[in-house]
């Protein structure tokens, strides 16, 4: 975002540790927390809980390790099987210590939990449980306000990673039950290596990195104040344009669904199918395309001029299917023929026509050079 990268040129131009007592060093320390000040109010939270990180798998890792590692006596870890590998990998690692175990939820054809399997599954033992706000691969919003409810009442500890839904969705940290949320800036027009952790602060939490104890004793680190600023600048701007943003994306991407349906018989949308309004990301439109390997796609669409995704970014390149596809009972085989759209602020209509002119031939071709050959005996 513009707002995003004037306010980073100006604070990174000016030098001062944030943590130093002298004039540059009290001057770093008003922009951060300014920039804190204006996260909170963005978000619906106190300024003391807007811990700065340096983007979402660290915020992530942070409330995953440090949150279980805190509930002394609880051993126990309630999840979504469609979480970012930023929230699975630090649980896989928490259990191969032997010291915790994992309870996958259960999830429907859409990708969504169901919040009776959560609430059965919440117990004394449990201590923690992470339900990311909507996924990253196929779209789907999750029911958080009722899941953190429910950990309220049963005492657990819940964090949600929202870093899909700032933006997007109507988000506000201050959902009863709530106990961290995970944010990146990347996704909302901030520079990459930003982001935060928002904390509440009665939380029982664990620090991962330790030192001078910057940000509440949980997050060592001299604070990168043009850092902060930026993405400050970023929140604000995505939170007060959300409503309109969301408007105009749910049009190019219904208009994008009905067409790529109606030009590719074969081809399935993947998560919720978006007819009721907030039910899936505005911006996403996740499909199958039977038949065809979804690197394949991505290659003939990247020569096209159009860039897209397997499904996270962050695993693209690898040939196994989607987690989360597997999950929501996907076949393997279709899984593999995958591609994810998305589309953001700088979106158009003219964006959809330039894929759909080209979609069609590529899934052809795709499908043609994945087919078996006959070998003919001699």
């Amino acid at each position: 975002r513009p707002e995003s990268q004037r306010v980073w040129l100006e604070v990174s131009a000016k030098t001062g540790n944030p943590s130093s007592l002298h004039a540059s060093g009290r001057s770093s320390r008003r922009i951060v927390e300014e920039s804190r000040e204006a996260i909170a109010a963005a978000l619906a939270c106190r300024p003391s809980e807007v811990i700065f990180t340096a983007g979402g798998t660290e915020s992530d890792n942070l409330a995953v390790k440090g949150l279980a590692w805190g509930a002394a006596g609880r051993s126990v870890i309630v999840r979504s099987p469609t979480e970012h590998h930023a929230v699975l990998d630090p649980i896989d690692w928490l259990c191969s210590t032997g010291d915790f175990t994992v309870i996958d939820v259960a999830v429907d054809r859409f990708g969504r939990v169901d919040v009776d399997d959560v609430i059965s599954h919440l117990s004394d033992e449990v201590a923690l449980c992470t339900v990311m706000w909507a996924n990253n691969e196929v779209g789907t919003v999750q029911p958080i306000t009722e899941i953190a409810a429910a950990c309220a009442e049963a005492g657990v500890a819940f964090h949600t990673d929202a870093v899909q839904a700032v933006g997007m969705l109507e988000v506000s940290a201050n959902l009863p039950g709530l106990t961290a949320m995970t944010i990146s800036g990347h996704k909302i027009g901030a520079p990459v290596g930003t982001g935060a952790l928002i904390l509440d602060r009665d939380a029982a939490i664990v620090p991962v990195l330790h030192g001078g104890g910057q940000e509440r004793d949980v997050r060592s680190g001299t604070v990168d104040a043009a850092s902060a600023a930026a993405l400050a600048a970023a929140v604000t701007a995505a939170v007060s344009g959300q409503h309109v943003l969301a408007q105009h994306l749910e049009v190019l991407r219904d208009d994008l669904i009905r067409r790529v349906l109606a030009h590719i018989p074969e081809a399935r949308l993947m998560g919720d199918p978006g007819d009721v309004p907030g039910l899936r990301l505005p911006g996403n439109a996740c499909f199958v395309f039977p038949g065809c390997e979804g690197d394949a796609l991505l290659m003939l669409l990247d020569v096209a001029g159009v860039e897209c995704s397997t499904g996270s970014a962050c695993t693209s390149g690898v040939p196994d299917p989607s987690h989360v596809l597997l999950a929501m009972g996907v076949d393997p085989q279709d899984a593999r023929g995958a591609l994810r759209f998305s589309l953001g602020r700088t979106s158009t209509q003219d964006d959809v026509d330039a894929l759909l002119e080209v979609l069609p031939g590529v899934v052809e071709r795709a499908r043609r050079a994945g087919r078996p050959r006959m070998v003919v005996p001699s």
